[in-house]
């Protein structure tokens, strides 16, 4: 109790047993658990958010769902920039310089090595979401991307496509991987082989998007459908195609993966893949609280794998493929295409 005052610069200590506790404080090295006085006053937890996304439609539905989870349970929310890999040790430490009480790593942070490591030496309780890899020292939620990807192959399949063209994620990401593996899954389970031509590399960023699609539009047998791994270079494979003067889904059906708020925005609205990425959030929230309470009790950490269900969307970018060659109109400038290059 007399250290408490002390370190809180309450005035009802004399002036020697200040001092008695101070040399005590510099002699032991004493730093306060931040984490427990927050719970034990009743302040506000004070959550660290790490960022470096290439997707602003992902990331502002993943602000969203922990802002309002945060605020629903009076939590401080400190949503800190992490600019590219030779900034991670950088922005690791600012947070523990913070003294936040625990951490989300949204991804593509949440499969750094590094980032993780660095906070569970720090004791930093934290929760990683949408990797396909859960490390073992921090909380994990995520969905089954594998047969997120096989089911909206499959859906493209049972529509009648065969000449079936994917746009991968960004290698740094372990989703990538098992989103590829499940629409390879999904193709030669149904006896149709996996064209290396008709996979193109993307990074999850619209231009990286454009750039698969011009290479896939521009095969002499191009595809009649393209399955990109998130909805921003979904979104600009319907750039390119309206360009082409190929009309989506008559010339070419379109599908991508999130269903963030960029699936709706764009014409013809998007067929994807669901992934509940506010709910996630939230969730990630309330998990963290859960480790902190845990990690202030005394008691040893405890990570946690949630898997939640991810919804196949269908909206009016898919149809059955065209009977006969593509009708290509004289191409046309989109202005989707022309907003994201200004």
């Amino acid at each position: 109790m007399t250290v408490s005052r002390v370190i809180n610069g309450q005035k009802n200590v004399s002036a020697d047993m200040r001092d008695r506790v101070a040399k005590a404080v510099s002699e032991l090295g004493y730093a306060p658990n931040l984490a427990a006085r927050s719970l034990a006053s009743a302040h506000a937890l004070r959550i660290g958010l790490l960022y470096s996304n290439p997707s602003n439609a992902y990331l502002s539905e993943f602000l969203l769902g922990g802002l309002e989870q945060c605020s629903a349970s009076a939590i401080q929310l400190t949503v800190e920039k992490c600019d590219a890999e030779s900034g991670e040790e950088r922005a690791v430490q600012r947070l523990i310089e913070m003294g936040v009480d625990g951490v989300i790593l949204p991804p593509p942070l949440c499969d750094s090595h590094l980032i993780v490591e660095r906070l569970e030496e720090a004791g930093i309780p934290t929760v990683v979401v949408a990797t396909g890899e859960p490390p073992h020292a921090a909380s994990a939620i995520r969905i089954d991307d594998f047969r997120a990807a096989q089911a909206m192959t499959r859906h493209l399949i049972d529509l009648g496509h065969r000449r079936i063209g994917f746009v991968r994620g960004h290698p740094n990401q372990t989703v990538s991987a098992l989103r590829y593996a499940g629409f390879e899954a999904a193709m030669t389970s149904q006896g149709l082989d996996v064209d290396p031509e008709l996979v193109a590399q993307g990074y999850f960023t619209y231009h990286s998007g454009l750039d698969a699609a011009d290479q896939l539009l521009a095969l002499p047998v191009p595809p009649t459908a393209i399955f990109a791994s998130n909805d921003d270079m979904a979104a600009a494979a319907i750039a390119v195609a309206h360009r082409l003067g190929l009309d989506v889904p008559a010339d070419l059906t379109v599908c991508g993966f999130d269903d963030t708020a960029l699936a709706t925005t764009v014409w013809p609205p998007m067929t994807t893949i669901r992934q509940p990425v506010a709910e996630m959030s939230r969730e990630a929230v309330i998990l963290l609280v859960a480790a902190i309470k845990r990690k202030v009790a005394g008691k040893s950490p405890k990570a946690v794998c949630e898997m939640v269900d991810f919804t196949l969307i269908r909206r009016q970018s898919d149809g059955h493929p065209p009977a006969g060659p593509k009708r290509r109109r004289k191409p046309v400038g989109s202005p989707l295409l022309q907003t994201a290059e200004q």
